[in-house]
C-alpha cells in the first residue's frame, strides 16, 4: 500500500466478529492501551465473550493452555512489552509443546506510517524478528479489511495446534 492511500479506520468491532467467528469464547488480557478503548471495554462489556483479566502476560498463556486441554478456545490480548516480558512462556508453550496459542500484540507506539520492523521504538521494531526466529506465524493487523485473516488463522492455529500472533498496528476504533 502507498503511504497516500488512506486507510480504512481499524474496527475493534471487525476485530471482535472474526474473534467469535472462529469460536473463541474466552480473552485473556493484562489492561492494555493501544487496545483498550476500540477492543478491551467493548470485549468487557460483549455477554457472548468471557474476558479474564491476569496479572502478568505470561499467567495467560498458562490459562490459555488450560483451556484449550478443556477444548475452549481462547485469545490473548497484549501489548509488545507484554509479549516480551512473556518470552519464556510462549517459547516453552507455544513453541516447545505446540499448543496453540492465540495472541494479538498492540504495537503501542508505532508510528502509523513506518514498518514495525522500521520503527523508532526498539521494542516494536523487535517483535517480527523475534516472532520469526521462535517460528511462530503472524498477521499485521492494521486496517479494517485485515481482520479478515483472523478467523481463518485462529482455526488453522487449533486445527495444527501452532500458535498464531496478530499485529495490531493501528489503535483500533470503537464505533
Amino acid at each position: 500500500m502507498q503511504a497516500d492511500t488512506p486507510q480504512a479506520p481499524l474496527q475493534g468491532a471487525s476485530i471482535i466478529a472474526a474473534v467469535k467467528q472462529a469460536g473463541v469464547d474466552y480473552i485473556l488480557s493484562v489492561p492494555d492501551l493501544h487496545t483498550s478503548n476500540g477492543l478491551l471495554k467493548p470485549i468487557a462489556q460483549d455477554k457472548e465473550l468471557t474476558l479474564i483479566r491476569t496479572c502478568k502476560e505470561d499467567e495467560t498463556l498458562g490459562l490459555a493452555a488450560g483451556l484449550s486441554y478443556g477444548n475452549k478456545r481462547a485469545l490473548i490480548l497484549i501489548q509488545w512489552t507484554g509479549f516480551l516480558y512473556a518470552m519464556n512462556a510462549i517459547r516453552a508453550m507455544a513453541c516447545d509443546q505446540s499448543m496453540p496459542m492465540c495472541m494479538m500484540i498492540g504495537l503501542l507506539g508505532k508510528e502509523p506510517d513506518v514498518p514495525s520492523r522500521q520503527s523508532a521504538r526498539f521494542g516494536v521494531r523487535v517483535v517480527e524478528p523475534i516472532l520469526d526466529v521462535m517460528g511462530i506465524a503472524y498477521h499485521r493487523i492494521s486496517e479494517d479489511a485485515d481482520a479478515a485473516l483472523i478467523a481463518p488463522a485462529i482455526e488453522q492455529a487449533y486445527a495444527q495446534s501452532k500458535p498464531i500472533a496478530f499485529l495490531i498496528e493501528r489503535r483500533p476504533v470503537h464505533a
